[in-house]
């Protein structure tokens, strides 16, 4: 930026000494009229030469410098584009930070939302690999691709596969910083013809909390990675304008390794390089990758010179008619005149050329003076976004912060680094601004030069992402991580004695039944209504947030004491007790059961608190549902409810640690003693620490209850069918081995299809594998469990209806299933030969059973003569303790 052009007075300095020269007047010298008339030649010839020289030199000047100033936009936005990716990439990082059940759909969606092929039509992909562990180690499959049209050979990719790409990934975890790659051929142009046109940039994805900030921490705690890849031709030829394109031939290349440079980029490709007298070289450093980017002009030729401006056909005249026309002092006077006049507005032609750049940057740049602060320059874009008045304002008013007002009218002030501030213009409007300002000196006198460039739009996006990273999108109300965030910090900061910190969690009685009936967008609207109501009944102080479903949290912060606490879960149970939702002409009464639970002062966890908070809502749920129960040590549900907790906690390390062992009990036909093998009913056991085993009845309660049961089944069947003929000393003799089925495991659809197979890897009979399914599961779920027998049938299999008579005992529905064999429920047995109508009841099963083709076993046979009168009913098969003590399975001994 010129002096003269920012302050005005040196200009007007200029204008009067360019006045004085165009007016200044030579002594004439007293020579010969020949040698007056050689020496103007000579002269004239000499000035012209010179005068024209320096118009070539200006010229030259002037299309070096505007090259410059388009090489650096160039850069600059070549960094801009690539940062502009790493905000792309952050924003989806930052929503794997906010959750840990991000779901492939939730990534499409934040895809779709983001639409980055607007900002970037050269993008290849989005994609997510994930940190998986098997036997041979740690891997990174790439799951997960957006857009899905045209990425299909990315899905499954082994990151591990691409060493370079490994590395980069590696690179981005360790240092929790966008890391580039290579150039490389996309996969999904792998086999066509080209150049490697592809590079990836990469972020790692942790698993939810506050950033990691150790080396250890970013290890332990990395899921993933996600990473952006471009077509680098595209990306580049995206920021060229139509000026660079037509001046400028740019070429790019990956000089990371020393000695090994990889192209990148080339304007002009296939023209031979040539050296020109502008050349733009500079080094762009990013994401652990260093660029070469090198921009010289297209054409090297001098411009042509423009005979009907230049100077040199007027110097050339005018010396010959001062040669000829020596003693013209008069007309030759005027003629320097004139020639001082053209060379003058061509000067200042050119001034105003560069002033025409200077308008036109992008950037705020004003110019103040130190004394005072008033505003004495403020280029085009400034007074677009600051108003035409800004040169009648003073500098520091400018700001909405007081201290850094007071900064700039301080006269030994030296400015300020660069910071983010709050400015507004001259009608009043507010906005963000990235500013620097310094003090320079021009002509001997202070200034405060400002450079800022507007960034609201910037903070206006990372304030909605922090609202999304710590709010429900639903409710509006506070998410999960932030309710545990707010609970963990009062707890820390909580003192023993009122005011007490109390939680409660608010469940939502019967709410699927309104999703299962009116659709989920009812239930949606149902949550957001309930959101508003309940938030009436709180304090200013007291947080309220969705914890997920139809779940609630409402921390309470300022209570004097327990029955405070109580009154005020009972007023929100009765707020929603009294809600009537209508939804579609139908209308619904809503209920809440809810739990609470005070925070002790002697330094309980949040997770703690939380958990006794959801076992106290349990209780409520379990003593009829619409009330409130507060968490007690002492309540017998209490002690029941944490028994399973814990007993479900045990199960779900129960088969990495080998605390399930199979036992077996013995099936024996009837009658005993003609030789025959018995058949087997393999058993479940938990071994303690101690060696002792716990039988089922103590732990499969909690299994069930917290939905275990599928994998417990999954690990039975799978450890019986691999070790088939090690089960029993029999060995392959056997005939029969049952396998009980839970009602959670029947209605898995995968189950048939891993039973079939796990029969065929290890070569065992089907028609030797019996399944046995209780009476109160298949009436449960019965169209599920006929489809499960009738697939497990048709695989050779047999089916066992066990405990039948414990439930509903129904001969109806007993004909329609798919069976083999019936099993008496052994209370029946066992008082048979006390109770007639216990021994009719046996009597007409058997009988019943034989009518429909299926074979009949009895259990808990206690004595001899228990087996003497089943033998008499016809009763195929007998097991019980008299008969056989279950013991641990032949491979298991050891």
């Amino acid at each position: 930026m010129d002096r003269d052009e920012l302050d005005p007075a040196r200009a007007d300095q200029r204008e009067g000494h360019d006045a004085r020269l165009s007016l200044a007047k030579p002594s004439p010298w007293r020579l010969s009229a020949w040698l007056w008339s050689l020496l103007v030649l000579l002269g004239g010839l000499a000035l012209a030469l010179s005068v024209h020289h320096q118009q070539q030199q200006r010229r030259l000047a002037e299309q070096s410098f505007v090259r410059g100033e388009l090489a650096n936009k160039t850069f600059a936005a070549l960094q801009d584009k690539l940062h502009s990716a790493e905000a792309m990439l952050r924003a989806v990082q930052t929503l794997f930070l906010a959750s840990d059940q991000v779901t492939q759909v939730e990534f499409a969606n934040f895809y779709t939302n983001l639409r980055p092929r607007e900002q970037f039509p050269s993008l290849l992909a989005l994609a997510y690999a994930q940190r998986e562990q098997d036997g041979a180690g740690e891997r990174y499959m790439t799951r997960w691709v957006e857009p899905a049209s045209g990425n299909a050979a990315v899905i499954g990719l082994d990151v591990g596969a691409q060493p370079n790409n490994l590395a980069g990934l590696l690179a981005s975890r360790d240092s929790d910083q966008a890391t580039l790659s290579a150039p490389f051929r996309p996969v999904q142009q792998r086999g066509a013809s080209g150049t490697e046109d592809g590079i990836t940039l990469r972020l790692p994805v942790f698993s939810p909390g506050d950033p990691p900030q150790s080396l250890a921490q970013r290890h332990q705690r990395m899921r993933g990675s996600i990473a952006v890849s471009f077509r680098v031709s595209t990306l580049i030829d995206s920021v060229l304008q139509d000026d660079v394109r037509r001046d400028l031939r740019l070429q790019l290349a990956d000089v990371t390794e020393v000695g090994h440079v990889l192209p990148l980029f080339d304007s002009m490709p296939g023209t031979p390089d040539v050296r020109g007298d502008y050349r733009f070289e500079r080094r762009l450093a990013y994401g652990g990758r260093v660029w070469d980017v090198v921009m010289q002009p297209r054409d090297t030729t001098p411009p042509a010179i423009d005979w009907r401006q230049s100077t040199l056909p007027g110097g050339l005249l005018v010396s010959l008619l001062l040669a000829l026309l020596v003693y013209s002092i008069v007309g030759t006077r005027q003629r320097a005149l004139e020639l001082g006049w053209q060379m003058s507005r061509r000067y200042r032609e050119s001034e105003e050329r560069f002033r025409a750049l200077n308008e036109l940057l992008p950037a705020l740049v004003l110019l103040a003076e130190v004394d005072g602060g008033r505003i004495t320059y403020a280029n085009r874009t400034s007074r677009d976004r600051l108003g035409d008045q800004v040169t009648e304002q003073r500098l520091p008013d400018l700001f909405d912060d007081e201290i850094l007002r007071g900064q700039l009218s301080d006269a030994e002030t030296r400015g300020c680094s660069r910071i983010e501030a709050r400015l507004h213009n001259t009608a009043g409007a507010h906005f963000w601004a990235s500013v620097a300002i310094s003090r320079i000196e021009l002509g001997g006198v202070g200034k405060l030069l400002m450079v800022a460039s507007d960034i609201t739009e910037q903070r206006q996006l990372t304030e909605l992402l922090s609202h999304q990273a710590s709010h429900d999108a639903l409710t509006d109300l506070y998410n999960r991580r932030e309710f545990e965030r707010r609970l963990h910090d009062s707890l820390a900061a909580g003192v023993a004695g009122p005011p007490i910190i109390v939680l409660l969690y608010v469940d939502l009685d019967q709410f699927k039944l309104i999703n299962d009936t009116s659709g989920h967008l009812a239930g949606d609207q149902l949550l957001a209504q309930l959101s508003i109501v309940m938030r009436k009944q709180l304090g200013g102080t007291d947080v309220l947030a969705r914890l997920g479903g139809d779940e609630f949290g409402v921390l309470l912060t300022r209570v004097a004491d327990q029955q405070e606490a109580e009154r005020i879960a009972e007023r929100v149970r009765r707020c929603i007790d009294g809600y009537v939702f209508i939804w579609e002409q139908r209308s619904y009464t809503i209920s809440a059961s809810i739990g609470g639970v005070v925070a002790e002062p002697a330094g309980i966890s949040a997770k703690d608190l939380l958990t006794q908070a959801d076992t106290a809502c349990y209780v409520a749920k379990e003593s009829g549902r619409n009330r409130v129960h507060f968490y007690s040590e002492r309540d017998d549900q209490t002690v029941r409810r944490r028994s399973e907790m814990e007993w479900a906690n045990r199960l779900r390390w129960a088969v990495d640690e080998h605390r399930l062992q199979l036992t077996y009990q013995e099936v024996w036909p009837l009658p005993l003693g003609d030789g025959a093998e018995p058949g087997i009913e393999m058993l479940l056991r938990f071994r303690e620490e101690s060696g002792q085993l716990v039988v089922p009845g103590v732990f499969l309660p909690a299994a069930e209850r917290y939905g275990l049961m599928p994998s417990v089944d999954r690990w039975v069947i799978e450890t019986t069918l691999a070790n088939f003929e090690r089960l029993h000393p029999a060995g392959n003799r056997l005939d029969m081995v049952a396998i009980n089925l839970s009602g959670a495991s029947i209605e898995d659809p995968a189950l048939v299809d891993r039973i079939i197979e796990l029969l065929q890897r290890y070569r065992v009979e089907p028609s030797r594998v019996c399944f046995e399914i209780t009476e109160t599961v298949a009436v449960r779920n019965l169209s599920q469990v006929v489809r499960c027998m009738a697939l497990l049938r048709s695989a050779g299999c047999r089916i066992a209806l066990d405990d039948f008579g414990a439930g509903m005992s129904s001969f109806t529905y007993l004909k329609n299933l798919p069976l083999d064999i019936i099993k008496i429920d052994g209370s029946f047995v066992r008082d048979m030969l006390t109770d007639p109508v216990s021994h009719l009841m046996v009597k007409a099963v058997t009988d019943i059973g034989h009518r429909l083709g299926l074979e009949v076993i009895a259990e808990w046979v206690a004595d001899a003569e228990t087996v003497q009168a089943l033998t008499a009913l016809g009763v195929n098969r007998v097991q019980g303790f008299s008969l056989h003590h279950p013991e641990l399975a032949v491979f298991q001994r050891d």
